[in-house]
């Protein structure tokens, strides 16, 4: 399994020019157009202080929350916004433009957080953001094969341009190990029965699509489980984008290198939208937080979860957590 999932040394960002985005015929924009961004006042609160100036963005992902505290934090204020998905910077290039050059664009892996950072000379930041998961419109289009409703390539891919697919994941894993992954990450508890039907379907044919996944786990749960109240193929879909993206690999020491790049006062926001993410982001935050010698202060000692309001309006918004710290003097933290 390693040998699908390792990731390249090199860490792969480059920089892109401001241009206006074509949208005329792409039907993907209502798509994005009708992305809405969670906890977006939220966020906007925590971390734009009087102080505040200089941010980082580590999923900006379709603009929205980097959009806000441009407005918010003045016209002095300058981000710095990363993601792997190119359709993703496309449209942000778009809808940032009107800030010039306090809107640095960068393709890149937020894991790479601090060499992105001195590569546009930028030593320190006041904020930092990640928003994980999956976006509205990367789940609505189906040519990116996150969703099993509607059917599409296996593929999984944040970033489409490298890296295995979910597809060579359930065509290549031995049995035990796609039983593992489906139950760690997707937390699964029928992963042998899935990943058994897997193997069995694939000998036959391989498995190049999301309905044909779909219908090979359908068929190896019990006839209760295909009809409860989370679909029956979501767990293993999860699991196989997290997989794919080494969504829980970089989690960790991407908090920790932001961390080291936050002035002191600065502040860390991080939203999850599963269990396993939440878990990390709690655990690291605690660690950084542990005496004798300090980095942050946890402001929120319980995550803070949407208001009901926000939920009716973004359904996606049920499962969010958001977690925030702020950095300690670092002659504090020696």
């Amino acid at each position: 399994m390693n040998l699908l999932l390792t990731r390249s040394s090199t860490g792969v960002y480059s920089a892109f020019k401001w241009g206006k985005v074509d949208t005329s015929g792409d039907d993907k924009i209502s798509s994005r157009s009708r992305h809405v961004s969670v906890f977006l006042d939220e966020i906007t609160a925590w971390l734009v202080t009087d102080k505040a100036k200089t941010f980082f963005d580590g999923t900006v992902g379709y603009g929205g929350h980097s959009e806000q505290l441009l407005e918010k934090a003045g016209d002095k204020a300058v981000l710095v916004g990363i993601d792997r998905d190119e359709e993703a910077l496309a449209y942000s290039r778009a809808r940032l433009a009107r800030f010039g050059n306090r809107a640095i664009l960068l393709k890149g892996d937020f894991v790479d957080v601090k060499q992105l950072l001195r590569n546009v000379d930028i030593p320190e930041v006041d904020g930092a953001l990640f928003d994980l998961g999956v976006s509205s419109p990367q789940l609505d289009d189906s040519n990116r094969g996150f969703s099993f409703q509607e059917d599409g390539p296996l593929d999984m891919r944040m970033d489409q341009s490298t890296g295995a697919t979910a597809g060579q994941l359930v065509n290549a894993l031995p049995e035990s190990e796609l039983a593992d992954l489906i139950f760690q990450y997707g937390e699964e508890r029928f992963s042998r029965r899935i990943a058994r039907a897997i193997v069995r379907a694939r000998e036959q044919k391989a498995l190049a699509s999301t309905q044909e996944l779909t219908t090979v786990i359908k068929e190896s749960v019990p006839a209760a489980y295909r009809h409860g109240r989370i679909h029956c193929a979501t767990r293993t879909f999860q699991a196989l984008r997290i997989a794919v993206n080494r969504e829980l690999d970089v989690l960790e020491p991407a908090i920790r290198d932001a961390v080291d790049m936050l002035r002191p006062g600065g502040r860390i926001a991080v939203i999850s939208f599963h269990s396993l993410e939440d878990r990390i982001v709690k655990h690291t935050f605690r660690a950084l937080a542990e005496r004798p010698h300090p980095q942050v202060a946890v402001l929120t000692k319980r995550p803070q979860v949407p208001s009901d309001a926000e939920c009716q309006a973004n359904p996606r918004a049920r499962s969010a957590k958001l977690r925030v710290a702020e950095r300690l003097s670092k002659e504090y933290a020696q």
